[in-house]
Parts: C-alpha cells; structure tokens; sequence
C-alpha cells in the first residue's frame, strides 16, 4: 500500500530559529519531502528568519547540507532538490527590536491572500515578543496561523502568561501548538484501532484491562540541550506533553466526530479526571532518577553531571509515575509511566495489558497462561502487536504459546512513510486542529504537573542515581512490583 498524496493550497511559511537545530534537523528535510512528493502548490514560499546574518545563497548551501545530512546522500538526484531550495529565502531579524522587520515585511509583501503560517522554532520566552511585533507590523493576515513548540512555560501560571500574549495577537482557530508525538503515524493509529473496529472498544474498560504502561525510552544524554535541561527535567521535558497526551488517546472516551474540538473536548475530560499527586502520595507515585556513567551500546558515557559541567544538580532525568484516572471506564486501572535518559534502548510504546483468562481449561492453570496484550510501538520500528495464546503446533498434547500478531509499518507499507513534522505542518496549512493541543489541555496538564513538582520540591529529596544503560532507579521497578505487576521487557 502506498499514501495517497493530496495537495495543499499555496502558502508562506516563516520559520522563526530557522538556522536552528530543530529547523535543520526536522523541519527543513520534512518540508523537502512533502514538496519531493508533489503537495506544495505554486507559488509556496519558505522564509527563514533568524538574528544571524547570511547571505540566501550561504543558507541555502546550509539548508542543502541538511538535507544530505537527515534525508540522505542521494537527495541532490532528487527532481525536487533544487526546485526546493529555491522556495527558501532568509532574513536576519531582531525579534525583540526593529532590525529586519521591514525587510521581513517586505519579502511578505504579495501575499496577503495566501496561508501564511508562522512557525516558532525558538525558546518559548520569545513566543509574545514575535507574536507583538508580528501584530505591531501588520504581518497578522486574516489565513494567517501561528506554530508553538513545546514546552509551553514551565509550570501553570508562565504557561497562562504565554497563552496570554499569543492569544492577544492571534485568536484560537489560528493558534497551533505542536506536539510531534501526535503526528506519528501510530498513534494515530491508536484511534483507528480503537473506533474504526468493533472488536476493541467493547472490551476497552476497567472490567477486561489490568493496566497501561507508556514508555519513552532515550539512549542519548543531554548533548546540545544541558542549559535547557537543567532548567527542565523529565517531568516537564518529557511528562507534560508528550506522555500525557499518549495516555489521553488510551483513555479518552469515543468522541462525537474526528473533528479537532470533539477529540481535544475528551483528551481535556482525561486530564481533568487524574488522580492529583500530591505532598501526600509523591512519594508513593513517583520515582525520580539520575544517570551516572556507564555504558549504553557497548560504549562507555559519563554521568548527567560531568555532560553537565557542574558538581550538583537536583534535576532529574528519569520519571516513573503511577497514575490514575478517575473515571467510571478506568477507574482502578493503573498507568504506569515512565521515561528518561540514557536508558538500554531508544524506544517509545503504549502496552495495554489485558486481564488473564478467569479459569484455565488446560494443564499448570490459569497462572501459567499469559494475558493478552496490545502494543502500540511508536518508535523506532512503528507498528502494531497483539500477544495472543495459541496451540504449539505438532502432536502430543494441547501446549500453549504466547505470541504476536505483529504489523510492521515498514512492511505493510511501501515506499516513504511520512514523518510526523511532515503531517502536522501539512495540517496548519489546511487549518485542521485535531493533532495539536488547545489552551485549555495544556493548563489542564500543568494543573496536575504543578503538584508533583511542588511536592518534590517541599520533599528536598535528591533523584536516585542509575547507572546509564540500565532501566532506571530501583525504586522504579518497585512501583510496579508492588502491584504484582512488571515493566514490559518486550522492548526489542
């Protein structure tokens, strides 16, 4: 099977940060790809703006280099390439003053009646400051869209403060803020498999599901990203957004339409249904974590404070959390999360575990036959695992055996599977909100973060150490022992 490709109407696309990593890593070999398989229409502009100063020529040589780098050495052979590159153009702006402005404007300048999208690929003190003086230039179209990465603040009331100043300048409808989690093919997927088959749903509930566990599991240390890290840590960096927005997918009930508001409506219900972790019970529902040195992949690493550079430091780079959510379909179900840095393996998954059978008809009994289990691999290797019982073939008896019916995405699907960035930008321009997070979600998931980092705070305890290249503090693989249950090791 193959993706069937569907145009998008001409647009401006202004990438604020755009000799950035994020720019250069993901977005510019994201949009190459959509332009590669013919979805850009004419005439589609790409500008980059960023303080330094380069000449278009200079950063076109850069963004080729990326190119190379992230889509592959045979890009330059590609029809594309050079129709590609010429789309992108670049301008040094101040963001918080005046200089480029003008400049900006006047590349704009023509283009009023198209989709003009502003991506803001820089720290998320700057997201107001452009959002001003995008208004205050009169760059503020009426088909014009903004693009926020997370984080979103880093706690409640920076996060209110930044909603704030955004949406002072743009209203709801034009406001996109990206989660590139939601973009991946399997997790929307999720959704397919649980309301476009009879099969799961009616068994999707506390009466036939014994628990949940999502992982997101890094083999890299902190690398470019330590000033931001140790300002951040696991729970914001990782927690807040990515993982609480996989839980909402498993736990949301069936919405109304596939229509942006009726999926963010549900995800919103979940959030506000979790159970608060507070100074009472962090102690008992979270483990934190710190990697010292090690090795991950053969190869020798050092500790988060040598990367680091410095001698102490409270963050953490690992979370485990048991959570809840008190509603009438999983109340009692358990969600174990977890994730961190420099861990055995890069992986991201969703395992829903099933209840075992109530009585064994077969000889060892009803222990000796292992639940079913669904497992959604978000990556690497997308795709789709069932955990089924069924007779071992051959004579001599009825013996039983645990295996999956497994749907790779490299196999079922040829040719290139889109990336998430490639999805989700695609999706601004037609104006489609389902993949993107409302105002509301985000307060809603710093409302139940905020505590937990309160109560650690109060606590004054140290995160745990771990050594890299292992799965996490002790104390994590308690939190789920405790329940009679165990971290999915399935992960290979």
């Amino acid at each position: 099977m193959v993706s069937r490709i569907i145009s998008v109407e001409a647009f401006d696309l202004v990438v604020f940060g755009g000799t950035g990593d994020l720019a250069h890593r993901k977005l510019f070999p994201a949009l190459f790809q959509r332009d590669s398989d013919g979805q850009f229409t004419e005439p589609t502009r790409i500008i980059s703006v960023a303080r330094r100063e380069m000449s278009e020529e200079k950063f076109r040589e850069s963004v080729a280099v990326s190119l190379r780098a992230f889509v592959g050495k045979d890009v330059t052979a590609s029809p594309a390439f050079k129709r590609f590159l010429e789309r992108i153009q670049h301008v040094s702006v101040d963001v918080t003053g005046e200089k480029g402005w003008r400049e900006l404007a006047e590349k704009l300048a023509g283009g009023e009646e198209r989709v003009r999208a502003f991506y803001l690929a820089t720290s998320p003190e700057l997201f107001g400051p452009i959002a001003e003086q995008l208004a205050k230039h009169h760059l503020v179209t009426p088909k014009a869209r903004i693009i926020v990465e997370k984080p979103i603040g880093h706690d409640g009331a920076s996060a209110a403060k930044i909603n704030d100043a955004i949406g002072a300048v743009f209203k709801e409808p034009q406001i996109f803020r990206i989660d590139h989690y939601l973009g991946k093919e399997t997790v929307q997927n999720l959704m397919a498999l649980r309301f476009a088959n009879a099969l799961f749903e009616p068994v999707w509930n506390s009466a036939h599901i014994d628990h949940v566990q999502i992982t997101v599991a890094e083999t890299i240390g902190v690398e470019k990203r330590a000033e931001y890290y140790d300002a951040s840590g696991a729970l914001r960096d990782m927690v807040q957004n990515h993982m609480l927005q996989l839980l909402c997918l498993v736990a949301m009930e069936p919405p109304s339409a596939f229509a942006a508001d009726a999926l963010r409506d549900e995800k919103l219900k979940v959030l506000k249904a979790l159970v608060p972790i507070t100074d009472a019970n962090a102690s008992s529902l979270t483990v934190r974590g710190q990697y010292r040195a090690g090795a991950v992949d053969g190869e020798a690493v050092p500790g988060y404070l040598e990367e680091l550079g410095k001698k102490a430091s409270n963050t953490e780079t690992f979370v485990a959390i048991k959570a809840g959510v008190a509603n009438w379909r999983f109340a009692g179900v358990p969600f174990y999360l977890r994730t961190g840095k420099r861990l055995p393996q890069r992986v991201s998954d969703i395992e829903v575990a099933f209840r075992p059978v109530p009585h064994a008809i077969f000889d060892g009994g009803t222990n000796t036959i292992p639940a079913n289990r669904l497992v959604i691999r978000l990556q690497p290797d997308e795709g789709i695992k069932l955990w089924l019982m069924i007779k071992e073939p051959g004579p001599g008896g009825m013996r039983l055996q645990h295996v999956p019916l497994d749907m790779s995405f490299a196999e079922a699907f040829t040719g290139h599977v889109p990336e998430a960035y490639e999805r989700l930008v695609m999706d601004v321009i037609r104006g489609n909100q389902s993949l993107f997070m409302r105002r509301d979600e985000v307060e809603a998931a710093w409302r139940w973060i905020d505590p937990i980092l309160e109560a650690w705070s109060r606590a004054g305890e140290a995160p745990r150490p771990y050594i890299a290249g292992t799965w996490g503090p002790a104390a994590s693989i308690a939190l789920v022992e405790r329940d009679g249950r165990t971290w999915n090791e399935d992960l290979a």
